[in-house]
């Protein structure tokens, strides 16, 4: 499809936004796209960081003459009818300023949460960035985008509208889709003239690991030794879970196992890893979403941040056509994938703003249910009084596990994990333990109602009922 046709018939019409944690890495990321494309505008950002925030801009070729920094809503109303942009470090002054569309990128679950409300009941469309504030909130911030007539949408560029977009696609054309999902982060980069494997910037032993490179005929078998060899290694960022949830909710596929499989994976090998485990893949059912671990060596090129989908194959003849054009086929030929092995974060965000602006349609889901809770796991006893600190790149909840529970596995009382973090508990939680409501003495309330509010309204029967989830689920 030509893109440009989306937005042909559109005018000259500039789409403004606001813009919420405007200093960190993805804001960044849209900024310095934005001066390209003349339908876009930035119009207030806020940021506790204002200087920082500033040379930021100054930097990206921004005009200072064009920065306005506002302490109070006359300011950036002043700052608006001039064509400069306000620079607030209050989310209380983003409304003083005249936008479209709110792209939340915080990461603050509180915060980001009250912004987008207040966004969506102003008649406002809100992207959402933070997919810490969609785990907890965004069920009912759907509905309140549904009840204004604006829109609430996942943002191109993240792996979690990227996947929509690729599961959909695979769906429109009559794919049979088992599974999706997306690589860690980082890569696991094999060196076997050294014996050793590096995840960013750790490097560790793995000496076994070349001997591993071809997957075996036993594909459970080949993975259990790969996990072995690097076992030095963390898997499973808490912001995968994240991803995986937001997925979840947005197209009705759900997690095989709670904690994910991660498979230590090689690209070729995604239709084999991801096969049924009649056929000698890993999956106990189809409609799986998962997270792997993407093996290769130093002068391969990296899929951190990338997303695929597998599918069943139909005629044999058509998919063996495929393979010889170097798609990837499972040695039966009864499994494919395709993949994309990037996401540009802010830079193609810009997509995801003009559909929601001009045309009303958002990136993610049209139908969000509850298909899946993201929630947490005790690592070990947690006596009373225990502050779950969220910190750290990747948002982690100091002594916890997260988790990715299929909506029928999930209880009525569990805490979801990004409004148990930052709280207290109000009693001991043992090891393995979910983290419950009543075991947070201080949760959010607004989050609190948020959550309870939108699992209500879009509840599923516990089989997937949302428009893409029927039939997914042995």
């Amino acid at each position: 499809m030509n893109l440009h046709h989306l937005f042909a018939d559109t005018g000259d019409r500039i789409v403004r936004y606001a813009l919420s944690g405007a200093g960190g890495g993805f804001a960044r990321t849209l900024l310095a796209q934005t001066p390209r494309i003349p339908a876009l505008a930035p119009a207030v950002l806020c940021d506790r960081d204002l200087p920082r925030l500033e040379a930021m801009l100054v930097e990206l070729g921004y005009g200072a003459a064009g920065l306005d920094v506002c302490a109070t809503a006359d300011e950036v109303a002043a700052a608006a009818r001039a064509g400069h942009i306000a620079l607030v470090p209050d989310a209380a002054l983003l409304s003083a300023a005249p936008w479209d569309i709110l792209v939340e990128a915080t990461g603050s679950p509180a915060d980001g949460y009250a912004m987008a409300r207040e966004a969506l009941t102003a008649g406002r469309h809100v992207a959402m960035v933070s997919k810490e504030v969609d785990s907890v909130a965004g069920l009912h911030l759907a509905d309140l985008a549904h009840d204004n007539g604006v829109v609430y949408t996942t943002a191109d560029g993240d792996q979690p509208a990227n996947l929509i977009a690729l599961v959909t696609w695979a769906e429109l054309l009559g794919l049979d889709v088992v599974a999706i999902g997306k690589s860690s982060e980082y890569d696991l980069v094999l060196d076997p003239d050294r014996g050793t494997v590096t995840q960013l910037d750790t490097t560790v032993p793995a000496p076994e690991l070349a001997a591993l490179l071809t997957l075996g005929d036993d594909v459970p078998a080949t993975l259990a030794a790969r996990a072995q060899a690097v076992s030095a290694l963390p898997v499973g960022a808490t912001a995968d879970y994240c991803e995986m949830a937001v997925v979840a909710t947005n197209t009705g596929f759900r997690p095989d196992v709670e904690r994910l499989h991660y498979p230590v994976a090689r690209i070729a090998e995604l239709a084999e890893v991801y096969a049924l485990r009649e056929d000698g893949g890993l999956l106990h059912r189809t409609g799986a979403v998962d997270v792997f671990s993407a093996l290769r060596l130093p002068d391969e090129a990296s899929f951190a941040g990338g997303v695929f989908v597998v599918v069943r194959t139909g005629d044999p003849v058509t998919w063996e056509t495929l393979r010889g054009k170097g798609h990837v086929v499972s040695r039966d030929g009864r499994y494919a994938a395709v993949y994309l092995p990037y996401h540009l974060m802010g830079v193609e965000t810009p997509v995801s703003l003009l559909s929601a602006v001009l045309h009303g349609r958002p990136s993610g889901g049209t139908d969000p249910r509850a298909h899946a809770a993201l929630a947490g796991r005790a690592r070990q006893d947690l006596p009373a009084g225990t502050a779950l600190a969220m910190g750290g790149h990747h948002h982690d909840v100091t002594g916890v596990q997260a988790v990715l529970l299929r909506d029928e596995d999930t209880p009525d009382d569990v805490a979801p994990l990004y409004l148990a973090a930052h709280c207290t508990l109000a009693r001991p939680v043992a090891a393995g333990e979910l983290i419950r409501l009543a075991d947070l003495a201080d949760a959010d309330e607004d989050l609190l109602r948020a959550w309870t509010l939108g699992r209500a309204s879009r509840a599923t029967t516990g089989t997937g009922t949302g428009a893409t989830a029927a039939g997914k689920d042995h």
